[in-house]
């Protein structure tokens, strides 16, 4: 898979640009704020819909155009994948609703036609480095799940439209449930909504459960490469609500099957009831709280290395190795499940590794067919490296051609 064409309007500091992509690795080079990353963040938004930097979309409508009256930013890409050519397109828009406030509208297009955020599913695939990733091992547990969200989202259609269920009767839940609080009401009108939450929620916690499983297996050798065979990585899932195990046990252990499997005699609609009887058990506390308080959106991930939680006490360069191994399992398990290669984006990563982890990271470049780089120094980049990639120079959201390394 590789993306043939970009075309970005008002989207971060490019006004516009019209970019066709080569076929060998691609070096963009620059100094900080100029915009390189915000073309592999308008690459990742393309493939999954959400942007790894911020979680407010008006921000990536550019600033200077906005003052101007031109709300909206267009990001437009041609995807080369194994079997077909995909045109996705989105727009984002700012205009007043009804009383005048403004409201951000966002629409996908996927080859011309009106799409929801599902359906990206499979369009585009893409494997994220960014110089902050180390958060995913010891920041706050939103940051792990919306990692898992993203990657499943991108080849899971069935995940991505549970998650999409999911977040919206979470959310519409809350909000019953601060009214019953507040106001008073029938605790009976979340019958439906505890329903919806079931269905979907198993669907979302399943699917986590799988590929924490799958990205362990993978993560385990890499790691053991990374450190010279001293250390073996281990992901571990741990639901906010495990119906295989007893309520004392909830946060205590990761939940322990097989991958891809369900626990021994459990079935989906075991799993979905033992879920509606927690929220109905828990039913007077969540509305005295007025939030919702069993389910996978509290769910955890932990990176252990023996006995040890990386995330409390790994030092900063195991947690850097361990993100590492990390995204080098996504890589090869989305290559095992799409049965192509995602694009691979790397964003300034080579500053912060030595240089036995540099030539891992640089060996990714070699498994796929399409990746695009980062740097302010391209001197960190072997001279082979950057004879045999194409170069960029990014200047205050102009790229040009750059002459070649000698």
């Amino acid at each position: 898979m590789r993306i043939r064409s970009l075309s970005l309007e008002n989207f971060r500091n490019y006004i516009r640009l019209e970019m066709e992509w080569p076929e060998q690795p691609v070096l963009l080079v620059g100094g900080n704020a100029q915009g390189k990353t915000s073309l592999l963040e308008a690459i990742y938004y393309l493939a999954t819909g959400r942007s790894p930097l911020t979680g407010m979309d008006r921000q990536l409508i550019n600033w200077t155009a906005e003052q101007e009256g031109l709300s909206y930013a267009r990001l437009r890409t041609e995807v080369v994948g194994r079997h077909q050519v995909r045109e996705i397109e989105m727009v984002l828009s700012v205009s007043p609703n009804a009383n005048g406030i403004p409201r951000l509208q966002k629409s996908i297009r996927v080859d011309r036609r009106p799409q929801r955020l599902r359906d990206l599913t499979g369009c585009l695939n893409v494997v994220l480095f960014l110089p902050q990733d180390v958060e995913l091992v010891a920041g706050p547990p939103a940051g792990r799940r919306d990692y898992l969200d993203a990657t499943l989202s991108q080849v899971d259609r069935t995940y991505a439209a549970a998650l999409e269920t999911y977040g919206e009767t979470l959310r519409e839940r809350n909000a019953l449930l601060r009214h019953l609080a507040e106001e008073g009401g029938d605790p009976a009108q979340l019958d439906p909504l505890d329903e919806r939450l079931a269905r979907s929620g198993v669907v979302v916690a399943q699917g986590r459960h799988r590929l924490v499983g799958e990205l362990s297996r993978h993560a385990g050798p890499f790691h053991a490469e990374l450190t010279g065979g001293q250390e073996w990585l281990r992901l571990e899932y741990h639901p906010n609500f495990d119906p295989a195990s007893p309520p004392a046990l909830t946060y205590q252990r990761p939940l322990l099957v097989e991958p891809g499997g369900l626990p021994p005699g459990v079935s989906l609609e075991d799993l979905e009831r033992a879920f509606l009887q927690r929220l109905r058990q828990r039913r007077r506390e969540e509305i005295e709280r007025g939030m919702t308080l069993t389910g996978p959106h509290r769910d955890e991930v932990r990176f252990r290395v023996g006995d040890v939680d990386l995330g409390l006490f790994g030092s900063r360069g195991q947690q850097r190795t361990a993100v590492l191994a990390l995204k080098m399992a996504q890589l090869a398990w989305m290559q095992e499940i799409a049965g192509e290669d995602p694009i691979l984006l790397l964003d300034e990563v080579l500053a912060e590794l030595d240089e036995a982890r540099r030539a891992a990271l640089l060996s990714l470049v070699d498994r796929v067919e399409q990746a695009i780089l980062t740097a302010t120094d391209p001197e960190m980049f072997s001279l082979a490296f950057r004879q045999r990639a194409a170069l960029f120079r990014v200047e205050g959201g102009i790229i040009r051609p750059c002459e070649r390394a000698v």
